[in-house]
């Protein structure tokens, strides 16, 4: 079978939230085996990419090594993912934004490229089981004018607006751990315990 070309695409990486399931810490930031959340997944998708964008809230100057262009919130009191991915359309270089949370460590190639080769004029979301995950996607740029339009009239959910868009559903097995969000204390510890180290090739 021919290789498909993956189309050209913006990369945003979501690390704007408050951490509440962390206490308060910036979850990008925390360690896991040895570097910080945010530098696994730069790792993964930084060959992907000419333009990676961190959306982040606070410690930009932390966060500046790994990206092109930083993002915030256009609105204060951190409102959400949604807020997140709006401004990383905005300034999205390519005709497509990959978005995916700064504390999935373990995803690896093989899923991005497949987000990416399903690339076409609707968004594309994982759904891992029958649990939505819509903060592995791919949103074609031209979606922000609807995206703007959904928010001014109070959309805050990200599964709400991909799923009103017509947005095309990816499945992956209930226990993926590809799609693991180390986003408590104890899962990151459980984590760095029990899991394999990725492949880096994979």
């Amino acid at each position: 079978m021919p290789h498909t070309p993956l189309p050209p695409c913006s990369i945003l990486l979501l690390a704007g939230g408050r951490g509440q399931r962390m206490g308060g810490a910036d979850k990008g930031l925390l360690e896991w085996r040895g570097k910080p959340l945010i530098a696994w997944l730069h790792e993964q998708v930084r060959p992907l990419s000419d333009d990676l964008i961190i959306s982040c809230n606070r410690n930009q100057a932390r966060y500046a090594p790994y990206a092109d262009q930083l993002v915030s919130d256009a609105e204060g009191d951190f409102p959400g993912p949604l807020a997140g991915i709006r401004a990383g359309l905005a300034c999205a270089r390519h005709p497509y934004l990959l978005v995916l949370p700064c504390d999935a460590p373990l995803l690896d190639r093989e899923l991005l490229q497949r987000l990416l080769q399903a690339a076409g004029e609707r968004a594309v979301l994982l759904r891992q089981g029958d649990q939505w995950q819509p903060l592995f996607s791919l949103w074609p740029r031209a979606l922000r004018g609807q995206l703007d339009s959904a928010w001014h009239a109070g959309q805050r959910s990200p599964l709400g607006f991909l799923r009103s868009s017509g947005a095309l559903t990816l499945d992956c097995a209930a226990d993926d751990p590809r799609l693991s969000n180390l986003n408590t204390p104890q899962l990151l510890e459980q984590a760095a315990q029990d899991r394999p180290q990725p492949g880096k090739d994979a």
